[in-house]
């Protein structure tokens, strides 16, 4: 049997988002700062955040996730604290690996919320791990993020579930024409050829697909691109979709957010918000599906990826043909993008 690895924690790292008010503008000016968005911009993307009260749904639903894992390591082990550190907003990962550090933690297992191999999806996240972890110093624990998940069943497995009820309550006489639109976070195609982004994301909605009790006729969609509209993104937009959906006759759809693992502000404001309200133009009765979020058996999923971490001979589960995502990612895999020379850069709301 292979050498278990000495691991002392855990910790979950993700985009962070405003908890307030007073929380948006300095919230947006961390997501673009250094990239020249104009303050016009990000007022307008602020109005989005104040339709919820200026509260991101996102800390708190880590946090539910994070209290669910502790409660699954406590009572399976291994017995390991779990921390929690954002990219974009407190708790910031940089104040939580020197709160490690000064924990004694030396070595952790870190779990970053995306399903997907992409730059800002996984590259990034270890670029933020390192930034941080060399803000702190020696004393840094090192932290090994776990494997891309957009295979496994404890991902696939509760969207089945869920696409199941959202189709069931259709009335069956228009079930046979509705359709499954999945979304996922647009990307600029510099990124999005870099990587693994779209493989992986018609490998998730096939697995999804053929798991369901009455399959429908699906297409893979995008959402909340930003950034110069001459900087070509991954198409088509949800709404555009909508549209052609409705000149086509269908009448009904079932929206599946594939690509994110909980209802932050991108699944609210973009799909519950403004596709919501393109789908009512449209005379189209839009169902949204509820991400994997806190389910039980994504939490075991999240375990699971843990055990294999501690113990390199723990089984690998997967679905598919594409195989588990291997620990270490390749040199050159998910560059950095290109920033465009001209005009605003992407701005993300993420949270």
């Amino acid at each position: 049997m292979a050498e278990s690895q000495a691991y002392d924690a855990v910790i979950v790292i993700s985009f962070g988002g405003p908890e307030g008010p007073d929380d948006v503008m300095p919230f947006l000016e961390n997501v673009t700062r250094g990239r020249g968005v104009p303050r016009d911009r990000l007022l307008e993307v602020a109005q989005n955040y104040e339709m919820f009260g200026g509260v991101s749904p996102i800390n708190r639903q880590n946090r539910d996730l994070i209290a669910s894992l502790e409660k699954l390591l406590s009572e399976r082990g291994p017995q390991l604290p779990v921390y929690f550190g954002n990219r974009n907003w407190h708790p910031y990962l940089e104040d939580t690996v020197r709160q490690m550090a000064d924990d004694g933690v030396r070595r952790a297992i870190g779990f970053a919320t995306s399903a997907y191999s992409s730059y800002s999806g996984c590259r990034q996240y270890r670029e933020n791990m390192a930034k941080a972890r060399a803000a702190v110093g020696d004393d840094a624990p090192r932290i090994d993020k776990l494997r891309a998940f957009w295979n496994h069943p404890g991902f696939i497995e509760p969207m089945v579930e869920a696409v199941d009820v959202a189709i069931a309550e259709i009335p069956p006489e228009r079930r046979n024409a509705a359709r499954l639109v999945y979304s996922a976070h647009s990307l600029p195609m510099s990124m999005a050829r870099t990587s693994d982004y779209q493989l992986q994301l018609r490998d998730a909605c096939g697995l999804v697909a053929e798991r369901l009790a009455a399959p429908l006729p699906w297409d893979l969609v995008y959402q909340s691109r930003s950034g110069p509209p001459a900087v070509p993104w991954l198409e088509p937009d949800i709404c555009d979709h909508l549209t052609a959906l409705a000149e086509d006759g269908v009448r009904d759809v079932v929206n599946l957010p594939i690509g994110f693992i909980s209802d932050h502000m991108e699944v609210v404001y973009d799909l519950d918000t403004q596709a919501r309200e393109r789908a009512e133009e449209l005379g189209i009765e839009f169902k949204r599906v509820p991400t994997v979020g806190n389910h039980p058996r994504f939490v075991e999923m999240l375990h699971e990826l843990i055990l294999e971490r501690v113990d390199p001979e723990h089984e690998r589960r997967f679905l598919g043909e594409l195989g588990p995502r291997p620990d270490v990612c390749a040199e050159d895999c998910c560059p950095p993008p290109q920033r465009p020379a001209h005009g605003s850069p992407p701005l993300k709301k993420g949270g």
